[in-house]
């Protein structure tokens, strides 16, 4: 299971960050992917020690590199592939709870739109300058 080189493309599918080699490439090649705060391509190759940056759709994670595969496995063994730094998962827990306290912007939409009696009063209320 250990390999010598391996691209950060597969790396990150077998990771399980991403469901399949060409979302990773995608999201690469958007520079959602840094090693060691440079952005790369595909094709780099991963080193133990590496510290990746993943920017996912809602969180950014910062991973550190504890084992190399080019094979997708389960789970617990994609996990074992990496570690978290504890400021990424920090950041990640306040920004969930930022998240959790937010309101959701359709909550300000009452009644939704105007029906036609409502509607029309409002233009008939706009065409009197305001008067009823």
């Amino acid at each position: 299971m250990e390999a010598e080189k391996v691209r950060i493309d597969k790396w990150l599918w077998a990771a399980r960050f991403f469901k399949t080699r060409s979302l990773a490439v995608d999201n690469i090649n958007k520079d959602r992917v840094q090693i060691n705060g440079q952005n790369v391509k595909p094709a780099r190759e991963v080193k133990i020690g590496d510290t990746i940056l993943i920017k996912l759709p809602r969180d950014y994670k910062t991973i550190i590199v504890k084992g190399l595969s080019q094979v997708r496995g389960p789970a617990p063994v994609a996990q074992q592939l990496y570690e978290e730094t504890s400021e990424s998962i920090a950041e990640r827990e306040r920004r969930a709870e930022m998240r959790r306290f937010a309101p959701e912007p359709a909550h300000d939409m009452r009644g939704g739109r105007p029906t036609k009696r409502q509607r029309r009063d409002i233009e008939r209320f706009t065409k009197f300058g305001g008067e009823w």
